[in-house]
């Protein structure tokens, strides 16, 4: 898979044959341009919200994430064309190989937010410390792929186990990204768990309490939901996909490739582009963010409203 052997440089459609191509099948011209303008359309959608919430941390997650998908679904429109050509099959290689990376550190940013809106109380760790944690799983996870694809891509054609060594890097990055987001999915569980079973330890702040109850905020929470469970199942697929190599009929399909990528992914964006925490938040997302060197700005209020509660129970 290297430049010096691009088959572009003799093939067409007309004269070669697809196993030749860098897929066995010719890309959908409708079905991927159909996901390059909904993606574009979630990028504009995301920009716009994030500069009017100030959403500047989940923003640049989605952001770098669309902005990959737009470039893999318009290497792969390039390759409706000419399937043979070296350069927009490396786009759509990598970028849409790491692209869901970035939303997945999106969704990371929010937990440590959910924490503070019910309460640190209930929670087996910090808010600061779960969006740390995660966010580094996913960076190792995103170095891990992006090398991979960078030594499969480079990898001459009489270089097999080079090619072979960058896929195994990629398949290493994109199974740390699952168990990243089944340790995440797994510690949500239990947070949720403890919220029910500790009622009377959660915020006691009055506008914590009202955004729990709103629909909109249970809505914000399914909608989470709903994207790391697609994202999960995408990275599923694409470790299998991996795992049997380049020139696999998994590879090779482009159905269980739209359905199971890019289906999976639009369902993600639009939920965390139609549930967006700058709205959802009910203008308390700037009041849930940390610092190293410090707490949440909630920490102080929270104290605050903890000892009116308890001064009042005691006059009770």
């Amino acid at each position: 898979m290297s430049n010096s052997t691009d088959p572009s440089d003799y093939c067409t459609l007309d004269i070669c044959p697809l196993s030749e191509a860098y897929v066995y099948y010719v890309p959908s011209l409708a079905g991927n341009a159909f996901y390059l303008a909904v993606f574009a359309a979630l990028l504009i959608a995301q920009v716009g919200l994030g500069i009017r919430y100030r959403t500047w941390g989940y923003l640049i997650g989605l952001f770098g994430g669309l902005v990959l998908e737009i470039i893999g679904y318009a290497g792969r429109l390039q390759m409706h064309y000419n399937p043979f050509r070296f350069d927009p099959y490396l786009e759509y290689l990598i970028c849409l190989t790491i692209g869901p990376a970035f939303f997945s550190a999106s969704i990371y940013i929010c937990l440590g937010r959910i924490v503070v809106i019910y309460g640190e109380k209930v929670s087996r760790l910090r808010p600061r410390t779960y969006t740390i944690v995660f966010v580094l799983c996913d960076l190792i996870s995103l170095i891990l792929q992006a090398a991979g694809g960078a030594i499969t891509s480079t990898a001459d054609a009489d270089q097999a186990d080079l090619a072979q060594t960058g896929v195994n890097i990629m398949i290493a990055g994109l199974a740390t990204q699952v168990a990243s987001l089944v340790l995440f999915m797994g510690l949500c569980l239990d947070y949720a768990w403890q919220v029910r079973k500790n009622p009377h330890n959660l915020n006691p702040d009055v506008r914590m309490r009202n955004l729990r109850n709103s629909f909109l905020w249970k809505a914000f929470l399914g909608g989470l939901a709903l994207a790391t469970l697609t994202i999960f199942i995408r990275s599923v697929f694409r470790v299998a996909e991996l795992k049997g190599g380049f020139h696999s009929a998994l590879a090779n399909n482009e159905v269980d490739f739209m359905i199971l990528e890019g289906a999976m992914i639009v369902i993600a964006i639009l939920s965390l582009t139609g549930l967006h925490p700058g709205v959802c938040f009910d203008g308390l997302w700037d009041q849930t963010k940390w610092t190293f060197r410090g707490d949440t700005e909630m920490d102080t209020m929270y104290m605050k409203a903890s000892q009116v509660e308890s001064m009042t129970r005691s006059e009770d």
